[in-house]
This record gives C-alpha cells, structure tokens and sequence, in this order.
C-alpha cells in the first residue's frame, strides 16, 4: 500500500502464496514515483516464510538495478529470525 514518497506498507502475509503476485503487482508500482529512496514498512505483516524473504531480495537487487536505495522497517520478529539464520539480516537494509 503506497504512502507516497518512496513509501510503502506492506500488510498481512507474505507467503509462498502470494508472494509471486505481490512481486508482479510490485514491480511498475515501486518505482513509478521516481523517489531515489524506498521504504518498505513490514510492521503489519502478520505472517511470512521463506518466500516472504525471498521477495526482500528482490526488491533489494531491482532497487539497485534502478539506481535506488531501499530499506525496510520495522521488520517483524519472526521473519527477522529467519534472516538472521540465513544471515540476510546482512545484507537487506534493515531499520528498527
């Protein structure tokens, strides 16, 4: 959901069933407003798997692909976890 100025907050589940639409849904949408920086508020995600992830690091390398930075805030407890397993907690931008 866009809040305008580079933006965004993402709401519910981020899951191997939705994921793929939300990325094709995502693509035109993300850089449609020029901003050179990109949020992406993960507050209100109520549940993820791997997959939700996966969707991070590709909005991560289409960012920088677009000459953009990217960071998501507010990433919640469960999904932080897995990152930190898989040591993405690394490499995705991450705000508290």
């Amino acid at each position: 959901m866009p809040q305008g100025n580079g933006r965004w907050q993402l709401r519910g589940q981020l899951d191997m069933d939705n994921v793929g639409r939300l990325l094709q849904a995502s693509r035109p949408l993300l850089f449609a407003d020029g901003a050179a920086e990109l949020e992406l508020d993960l507050a209100a995600v109520e549940h993820t798997d791997s997959a939700g992830l996966a969707l991070l690091v590709e909005w991560l390398r289409a960012a920088r692909h677009n000459d953009r930075r990217i960071r998501f805030r507010g990433m919640p407890a469960q999904m932080r976890a897995m990152a930190e397993v898989s040591g993405l907690d690394r490499i995705l931008p991450l705000v508290d």
